[in-house]
């Protein structure tokens, strides 16, 4: 097989290719695609390491599901530019010592990095010595980042600093032997910036696997004449929770819908100070923030709340990017609102309610129509169910995915990379009822009630 420049690859076929994901954001599995990518790999034969940060509790080593990972203790919170700087050199750093270690346990024949920050093609072209090949995947836009941060870079210093990211990016990008970009939109830039072939740029777009992520009967649903919004996902200052405490204060103070309650889940730089905010709006009656919550928790939230929030405004990066959360709401059937953004249109189609970016009156409007019209609840969450699992779902995603690798390694072993339950689960692996799809009856009466009988 041959490589980027055309010489013909030495593939070890004696034993199955390892190999090493580098993650920076998330400590693993709390990051559902890089688990999603895991499972697959190993569902079609490779061995798989992870070098992620520690969550809080996290021991330094585990093997959770056939996957290795190694944790290093996360660099302090960063603050501006030279803070930046030193939180990725620190994490590179423990990061670069860590695949010493996974090699010296097991040598691996590919690295996986994502990015941000767009740092670790160095480490990958340090391996490359030992034959390791190096698959880029792409999760963000650094340079959009940067814009949608601080705007336009305007003095001497900011533009050195966009020009170094940009530099990073192209680095990124070039020592890479195949790219992986989340959507078209990335797929584009990968061609246009990064100087890829389209060829070598393979989309996988961050879908859930349906047949898992699906509604359950909640435990403990809202009480029946409330009305719950959620929100999930990250917290930091590109994300636009705050957006979501200002529709809150809308509802709650200003149009008098003291039923409405806000369970706003996961964590990021910003936590502490939506904290702060909702208790200076008034609202700490309203909002409750969960922090980080697992797989079992989410579950339960989108099962029982009403509508989902997309609140991330319009910028560069928020533009073009997928958002895991719109997804997710739609595989629990759960009707969203959001922004109006290019990607996340494509990604929810007509079973979202979008509306103009910053417009807090509007978004509160979009909230009042779904809160005073069920049966339009009960066809949104229909309709995105449908599409997340029918368009979307992360089995012919990560078919997709897998290709890259056998590409690249030359291995390849038959079967699905999402294997198919041999019975049909009619509850969750922790006792909870799944609601049945297939009864449209009953599925529209929980879309309307989001509880059990």
């Amino acid at each position: 097989m041959a490589e980027p420049g055309g010489r013909m690859m030495e593939t070890n076929t004696a034993r199955a290719p390892h190999i090493l994901i580098i993650v920076q954001n998330l400590p693993v599995p709390l990051d559902r695609r890089v688990w999603l990518e895991c499972q697959a790999l190993i569902a079609r034969g490779y061995r798989v390491s992870v070098i992620c940060p520690k969550g809080p509790g996290d021991p330094a080593r585990q093997t959770i599901d056939g996957v290795d990972i190694y944790k290093y203790k996360p660099a302090a919170e960063a603050e501006g530019f030279l803070g930046f700087a030193w939180e990725f050199a620190y994490s590179w750093v423990r990061t670069a010592w860590l695949s010493l270690m996974a090699w010296r346990r097991l040598p691996f024949d590919i690295i996986q990095a994502c990015n941000p920050p767009d740092t670790y093609w160095l480490l990958a072209l340090l391996w490359r010595v030992r034959g390791v090949r190096f698959v880029f995947d792409h999760h963000d836009l650094n340079p959009e980042l940067f814009i949608s941060r601080f705007g336009q870079p305007t003095g001497i210093a900011q533009k050195l600093q966009f020009r170094a990211l940009r530099w990073l990016e192209r680095r990124s990008f070039r020592t890479a032997d195949r790219v992986i970009s989340t959507n078209e939109s990335y797929k584009a830039i990968a061609v246009r910036r990064g100087g890829r072939r389209p060829g070598h740029v393979t989309v996988v777009r961050s879908g859930p696997d349906t047949r898992r992520m699906r509604p359950i009967y909640p435990e403990n649903p809202r009480s029946s004449d409330g009305i719950n919004l959620a929100y999930l996902g990250i917290m930091g200052p590109q994300d636009g929770v705050d957006q979501v405490l200002l529709v809150m204060d809308e509802l709650v103070h200003r149009r008098g819908r003291a039923n409405v309650t806000a369970t706003l889940l996961g964590f990021g730089d910003c936590l502490e100070d939506l904290k702060s905010q909702a208790t200076g709006l008034g609202l700490d009656d309203h909002v409750e923030f969960t922090g980080r919550v697992d797989r079992v928790a989410i579950a339960e939230h989108l099962s029982r709340a009403d509508i989902g929030l997309c609140p991330d405004l319009k910028t560069p990066l928020n533009d073009l990017s997928t958002m895991n959360k719109t997804m997710e709401y739609m595989a629990y059937g759960l009707p969203a609102i959001s922004f109006d953004l290019k990607e996340t249109r494509v990604s929810g189609g007509d079973s979202l309610l979008y509306v103009p970016s910053g417009d807090v009156s509007a978004f509160a409007d979009a909230i009042e129509r779904l809160i005073d019209d069920p049966d339009l609840r009960t066809r949104l969450g229909r309709q995105g169910r449908e599409r997340v699992a029918t368009q979307l779902d992360w089995r012919p995603q990560a078919e997709a995915y897998v290709a890259v690798y056998d590409e690249v390694s030359g291995f390849s072993q038959p079967g699905p990379a999402v294997p198919d339950d041999e019975v049909k689960a009619e509850s969750d692996p922790h006792g909870r009822r799944y609601v049945d799809l297939d009864d449209a009856e009953e599925f529209d009466r929980y879309l309307r009630e989001r509880r059990a009988r």
